[in-house]
């Protein structure tokens, strides 16, 4: 059917058809069509949309991704016609039913993700069914390999590639931030690759995003990282392992990090960015992604499995998950803390020893330091002041400001301090609860959003003591903050009445 083009500045791949014309074409919505430009030969294919009202029978609207691809101008006449339904979704389906992927069906997925050939509701099915019925060993190195080789990769003369990373669940985990300076500084080189927030309240490129800019393309982390020895930025960006940043965008609503798409994610970033050497932080506790040791151990056996398979050297650490890392969740408040050490504060310890220990796994294994050495290794190298210079000269390659200190990072305006109801110690810390007041309060989105914990677990309070503040951007926000945690408790005082029962008359 010859249809006339009408653009629509709309960022969704697809296509919007009169009722018409698309029962005419015996298409309804959320099937496909052909588009075919017939004076240059540029086809697209998209998802279906219809109308009574919005487009006029013989009119398409197209929308912006779709004529990315076909670069028609206003009014372009172009042949529409129905399109059959891509192999990947009988994949999905077979997954859906129990059943496993293989290489080449893995392959037909990534590549339908990265093209923009799946919807959104087809991508959240193959994440619900990967997440459902698990992913074995063969399936996540499939899904690791393809996710690279559908994007860009970094290639480097000079070697060891030192890579970290954290699988989250533990909220304020600040550690890149001085880690990766010391690493660089160091003089080895560690090109980081990083996501925004999945189910925490802020991922390492939230952050770093109060300090610099972090969207750049591959060449250019590449270049950056060649001239003083580091980078931090978000990978979505890069085209580096695009598809994982696409699935990560469905996994988001639903808060879920299924768990053979989170090895995958992790290593396929690593191997895309030439990386030999990899740590590997898995927090482990109560409220964390990793409940025991034992989960913990077996999940760190797959990492290192899967960097055997793919040619890459992969070390874990078990790290205590029971509490926030630092007193800070949110952007602007974690970065300050994270700077402030950089700058010579001597707390929060968990912070600064946790950063030493990780830092010191990665010098050990590219020779920097004698073994169980690392540790003060790192330290020397925190406290010299050399981690700070050359967390400047990142911040300033990536366009941010060299210059800038702990002081001039401010939480919101708008705050709140919740008090210990009586006299006692701090038994328990929420991690989940936490996580989920300062996503309330607007965080990552809002960078002054998030808590500030002054009472940590074993910490002894007297009623009327704050116990933390939430800090907003915005008032609205501060208040349903506030509401929500009325009923989470999400610190616990012993001798704290947990529940109440009431008096109920039977009638």
């Amino acid at each position: 059917m010859k249809l006339t083009v009408k653009l629509l500045d709309i960022a969704n791949r697809g296509v919007l058809l009169h009722c018409t014309d698309a029962q005419n074409m015996r298409v309804r919505d959320g099937d496909r069509v052909q588009i075919v430009d017939e004076a240059t030969g540029k086809t697209a294919q998209a998802h279906v949309g219809t109308t009574g009202s919005l487009i006029e029978s013989g009119a398409i609207g197209v929308y912006q991704p779709v004529n990315a691809t076909l670069a028609v101008d206003e009014g372009t006449s172009v042949e529409v016609r129905g399109a059959e339904r891509p192999a990947s979704l009988s994949h999905i389906k077979k997954k859906m039913d129990g059943g496993r992927f293989t290489k080449d069906e893995t392959a037909d997925i990534v590549r339908d993700i990265v093209d923009d050939v799946l919807s959104p509701g087809e991508i959240t099915a193959y994440v619900t069914a990967s997440y459902i019925n698990g992913l074995d060993m063969d399936e996540v190195e499939y899904l690791t390999r393809a996710t690279v080789e559908t994007g860009e990769q970094l290639h480097f003369t000079r070697h060891p590639i030192v890579d970290k990373h954290s699988i989250g669940g533990v909220p304020g985990n600040k550690i890149t931030l001085l880690i990766a300076p010391i690493i660089a500084a160091s003089g080895l080189m560690i090109p980081k690759t990083s996501s925004r927030a999945i189910t925490g309240a802020g991922g390492t490129a939230d952050l770093m995003e109060v300090l610099a800019p972090v969207s750049f393309p591959a060449i250019e982390v590449q270049q950056m990282t060649q001239k003083v020895g580091g980078a931090i930025v978000w990978g979505g960006a890069t085209n580096i392992a695009p598809a994982d940043d696409k699935i990560i965008t469905y996994e988001y609503p639903l808060r879920i990090d299924a768990r053979g798409q989170m090895i995958a994610s992790v290593m396929a970033k690593k191997f895309a960015v030439g990386a030999d050497l990899v740590v590997i932080d898995i927090p482990v506790g109560q409220n964390t992604k990793i409940a025991t040791p034992q989960e913990g151990r077996k999940l760190a056996r797959e990492f290192i499995d899967l960097g055997e398979r793919l040619g890459m050297r992969v070390e874990c650490a078990l790290s205590y998950g029971e509490s926030l890392v630092g007193h800070t969740i949110g952007p602007n408040l974690e970065v300050h803390e994270a700077l402030a050490v950089l700058e010579g504060a001597t707390e929060p310890n968990s912070l600064i020893q946790k950063s030493l220990s990780l830092a010191g796994i990665a010098l050990e294994m590219a020779g920097k330091a004698g073994p169980g050495q690392g540790a003060q290794v790192a330290a020397d190298i925190l406290q010299s002041g050399k981690a700070l210079e050359k967390m400047r000269q990142i911040i300033e390659i990536q366009g941010g400001d060299p210059n800038v200190k702990a002081e001039d990072i401010v939480p919101g305006e708008y705050g709140f301090d919740v008090n210990a109801p009586q006299d006692g110690y701090v038994i328990e810390l929420n991690n989940s609860a936490l996580v989920t007041l300062a996503r309330l309060a607007g965080s990552p989105y809002d960078h002054g959003a998030g808590l500030l914990v002054h009472a940590k677990k074993g910490t002894r309070v007297r009623k009327g003591d704050p116990i933390f503040t939430i800090y907003a951007d915005r008032e609205w926000r501060l208040e349903r903050a506030i509401e929500v945690g009325r009923t989470l408790m999400p610190v616990l005082v012993e001798g704290m009445v947990l529940e109440r029962i009431p008096h109920e008359r039977w009638v």
